[in-house]
């Protein structure tokens, strides 16, 4: 089973360790208590919208690009692949089965 708060503990650490911060500082800085914090990046607990915010300041990074780098993990582990325009998702026909046609054909005439 795939978990959000997982990904976006991961996340959150990834960005972290990246920047050379602890995460005492990261703490500090978004007014969240040390152990609470080391539990979301373990996915042990589940950040609200606020904490996540003020998380995502602490670390001088939109809350949108963690929610983003969230969402490709979270497509990578669903098995959806990238189109060829970059952009994850599953593949969808261009073609319509005939039977479908016929009975859009049908109904709107």
């Amino acid at each position: 089973m795939v978990l959000v708060r997982q990904e976006i503990g991961d996340v959150l650490r990834d960005v972290r360790l990246r920047q050379g911060r602890t995460l005492r500082q990261v703490a500090s800085r978004a007014s969240v208590a040390l152990g609470y914090l080391s539990e979301v990046e373990r996915g042990q607990k589940e950040a609200s919208s606020e904490i996540l915010a003020s998380v995502a300041d602490a670390l001088d990074v939109p809350l949108s690009s963690v929610l983003h780098e969230v969402g490709d993990r979270l497509a990578v582990l669903e098995g959806l692949g990238y189109d060829g325009m970059g952009h994850i998702g599953a593949t969808v026909p261009d073609t319509l089965p005939d039977d479908l046609v016929a009975e859009f054909d049908s109904a709107v005439r």
